[in-house]
């Protein structure tokens, strides 16, 4: 091999695998020597491990055996997802109990595949927190600050990392408030929240059973219709009906809302800004953009504010399964889970009811529009200095979440992908919100929304700490 396989799409890597032009321990290999210990993307990097599962999937190939789409991909799975051959942490200081070791059917997915996992990536513990900060591990650093440690977005905090760096095709994630979209946006990458209920969520960490999604990070649009095709029950492996799907969508034919006005509020300098030139650059190319009332939207974000479920949910689950991991928590989760276990049993079900209520209106915010646009967070990755305590932490928190966490509320599906920097030069996610089950319609529409705006690396460069990849 000439030169590196670092830059090339899944489907070129696709194509030439099953062409013999390029093997899965070449871009393992390339994996393993972008795999940047300072920026600590993972808290178990398994090199020799991906090279064993590199010269498997090479050997199917050349017995002519072909298991799926990410056959010899290299894959970073969450640390709340259990894998085989190394723990599961969940981000807590302390393995958990082997109930939580079990793969489930979205890593089981891709292990028949013969997918290459490269390691378990970092998470906020118990996922509980949209910053990526993490005491007990230390917090990666997000690679588009060359000066300051900035975080990179939770929970999911190490797989938009991992993806920058250049030590993995496809990060598996979870979203219950925003946990694959806040990283994706805070670090230039793609990340898909599916519908509540469409991917299994045996094998991972519970947060909130009533919220809790199955996700993932790529790189690009494209990579993640390759990434879903793969591991999406209801596609089986099919690629080439999802790309076909894709390349078959007119964008003349959809209709984006703009959401209501508390999507917009209150970004900090460049974000709506960029959010808004790119909609300004879908508008001239011929898609049709339009204001919207959305007060289920506003309601949603008025239910964070006052503390959603997932708190809750939370707590008891830790107290029932897990008590002695409550003794040594994060002191921005603990103090979070004291907050939300002062509600009474009346007050959850209240909320409960509302989600529900909300949920089921949902499905009439798209009766004129394909999707709701909006930033997909209202701030910029703060410095980790500023987030470290409870008092700093808390007001950023919840300010990041903020648009997120309507997704999960109104039990939609949703996409982030990259337009712009900030006036701080860091990544601008657009978020696009779609009625729940019809995420193979939204990825369809990212797709030629990407082909329009350029992907990541055409619209906002390299991150600086991670040129030299």
């Amino acid at each position: 091999m000439t030169s590196s396989p670092r830059h090339l799409s899944l489907k070129e890597i696709l194509q030439q695998f099953r062409q013999g032009t390029l093997r899965s321990q070449d871009i393992t290999e390339c994996a393993i020597d972008c795999y940047n210990e300072e920026l600590g993307a993972y808290r178990d990097f398994r090199a020799d491990a991906a090279r064993q599962m590199a010269l498997l999937a090479d050997s199917a190939f050349t017995c002519g055996t072909d298991l799926g789409p990410l056959q010899g991909i290299p894959v970073s799975v969450k640390d709340l997802y259990g894998l085989a051959g190394t723990d599961t942490y969940a981000g807590s200081p302390q393995a958990l109990p082997p109930a939580f070791q079990v793969e489930g059917p979205v890593v089981s997915t891709l292990r028949r595949q013969l997918a290459v996992f490269t390691g378990k990536s970092h998470t906020v513990e118990f996922a509980f927190g949209g910053l990526g900060v993490n005491s007990h591990w230390g917090t990666p650093r997000n690679p588009w600050d060359a000066q300051t440690h900035r975080v990179p977005g939770g929970s999911s905090c190490g797989a938009g990392v991992s993806l920058q760096e250049g030590s993995a095709w496809i990060a598996l994630g979870s979203d219950t408030a925003g946990s694959v979209r806040l990283p994706a946006s805070m670090t230039g990458s793609v990340g898909l929240k599916t519908s509540y209920g469409r991917w299994s969520l045996n094998g991972i960490f519970p947060l909130s059973p009533t919220l809790d999604t199955a996700g993932m990070l790529t790189r690009t649009v494209a990579d993640a219709l390759i990434g879903f095709a793969a591991i999406d029950p209801y596609y089986q492996g099919r690629v080439m009906q999802l790309d076909n799907e894709a390349n078959q969508t007119e964008p003349a034919q959809f209709v984006i809302g703009t959401g209501d006005p508390s999507l917009w509020e209150d970004c900090e300098p460049g974000i709506a800004e960029a959010v808004e030139i790119a909609l300004k650059e879908l508008s001239q190319a011929g898609i049709k953009v339009v204001e919207t009332a959305a007060p289920e939207t506003e309601q949603a974000i008025e239910l964070f504010m006052i503390g959603s479920v997932s708190g809750v949910e939370l707590k008891e689950f830790l107290q029932s399964e897990l008590p002695a991991w409550l003794d040594t928590a994060d002191p921005v989760v603990g103090s979070r889970l004291k907050t939300s276990s002062t509600i009474d049993a009346e007050e959850y079900l209240r909320r409960r009811r509302t989600i529900n209520n909300l949920s089921a209106r949902a499905h009439a915010l798209f009766s004129e529009v394909d999707v709701i646009a909006c930033p997909t967070l209202p701030i910029t990755p703060p410095a980790l200095a500023e987030v470290s305590d409870v008092s700093g932490y808390g007001p950023k928190n919840v300010r990041a979440l903020r648009n997120t966490v309507v997704g999960n509320v109104l039990g939609l599906c949703g996409i982030t992908l990259p337009v712009g920097l900030d006036a701080a030069g860091m990544p601008v996610g657009l978020q696009l919100l779609a009625r729940h089950g019809s995420d193979a319609r939204l990825l369809a529409m990212a797709y030629r929304i990407e082909q329009i705006l350029g992907n990541a690396r055409e619209r906002l460069g390299a991150p600086p700490l991670a040129q030299a990849n």
